[in-house]
């Protein structure tokens, strides 16, 4: 396991601050997201089922996505101990085995008093936005921290 990086705290992030993280989506990485969230669905397990699909193939979940974007927000923007209040997500288009994902987060709106920040968060495959949607985390204060 690697030390993160230091936390930003509320202070320390601006309109318009970005952070992106990328990982090629295996095999491996679907069968143990199917196991951990008991989504054993056919479309992303079985070769064979997948192929009478509009996908043609085995697709990772959604969700698979959203989660690197979580790990995007717990490890690099803002880092360590900020809490995911909310997430909006709109799926575009199907992950597959082999693509390269790029998750990205970038600050919208900061709301003062309350520590709370807005990210407008994406997830692309080359050029093609797959996910998009809005983040809502909590961040500590510099004085608090």
């Amino acid at each position: 396991m690697t030390t993160p990086a230091r936390t930003l705290s509320f202070e320390e992030l601006s309109v318009g601050q970005s952070a992106s993280r990328t990982r090629v989506i295996t095999e491996a990485d679907i069968i143990a997201f199917a196991n951990v969230c008991h989504d054993h669905n056919p479309v992303h397990l079985d070769a064979a089922y997948a192929a009478t699909t509009i996908f043609k193939e085995r697709i990772a979940h959604g969700m698979l996505s959203a989660g690197i974007m979580s790990g995007l927000f717990g490890e690099d923007l803002p880092g360590p101990g900020a809490i995911y209040v909310a997430q909006s997500l709109k799926f575009r288009a199907p992950v597959k085995i082999g693509d390269t994902l790029v998750a990205r987060a970038e600050v919208l709106s900061k709301v003062e008093g309350k520590n709370l920040v807005v990210f407008k968060t994406e997830c692309r495959v080359g050029d093609k936005i797959v996910v998009e949607g809005e983040a809502t985390l909590l961040v500590a204060s510099k004085a608090k921290a």
